[in-house]
């Protein structure tokens, strides 16, 4: 199996099984996303969605989250994960927001990563979900998940995200990012995977290595 077949059976296959993914995440604005999308590194989506109703109630807006205290957010943050470090990068964040973009969310990999607790993944992740962009956000799902069906072999995610950048087709890419995010989490689990119930193990170099 060539490459490019490999890419069009895993990608077409995903493709079936979810024709409109989306991310797991609550929110309703583009600040709202971003603080999401923060909190979810290293962290459940069920988790962070138990906090940010709240969150949001308190900080509806970037004026009002960099008026905090990195103390105050953690209120309401605790249960995440790393939350002394979240709570810092939030208030950062939000401050930032405010100086430099006008409280704004801005739309460029520059300019995303930026901003405190803002890494590649997560400027790749809003600028999907905020402004639909052909954007390829690699998680440790999706990093997995692309290295072990063949999709990928890469040592890095940023390795990862350009061979998938290369293969994949620009209309297809932002929904990727859920097709093989979601795929991991339910389905390609990282210490059993579930080779069994898997839609596309026919592709899979892994599966078909056993």
């Amino acid at each position: 199996m060539t490459i490019k077949e490999r890419y069009e059976a895993i990608i077409g296959q995903l493709k079936l099984d979810n024709p409109n993914p989306t991310t797991e995440l609550n929110f309703t604005n583009a600040f709202e996303t971003l603080v999401a999308v923060i909190l979810s590194a290293q962290c459940t989506d069920k988790r962070v969605n138990m906090v940010t109703p709240a969150l949001f109630k308190a900080y509806p807006s970037p004026e009002a989250m960099a008026a905090a205290t990195p103390e105050d957010l953690l209120q309401y943050i605790s249960s995440v994960s790393y939350p002394n470090n979240k709570a810092r990068h939030l208030q950062a964040m939000a401050a930032m927001l405010v100086d430099e973009f006008g409280g704004k969310v801005p739309s460029t990999m520059e300019e995303l990563t930026k901003l405190p607790g803002v890494g590649r993944k997560t400027a790749n992740v809003i600028m999907g979900v905020v402004f639909h962009k052909a954007a390829i956000a690699v998680d440790t799902h999706v990093f997995r998940v692309s290295n072990r069906t063949g999709l990928a072999n890469g040592k890095t995610p940023l390795e990862v995200e350009k061979t998938l950048t290369r293969h994949i087709a620009e209309e297809d890419r932002y929904n990727a990012h859920h097709w093989l995010l979601l795929h991991g989490r339910y389905v390609c689990k990282a210490v059993k995977p579930d080779c069994l119930n898997c839609s596309i193990k026919q592709y899979c170099k892994h599966y078909n290595k056993k």
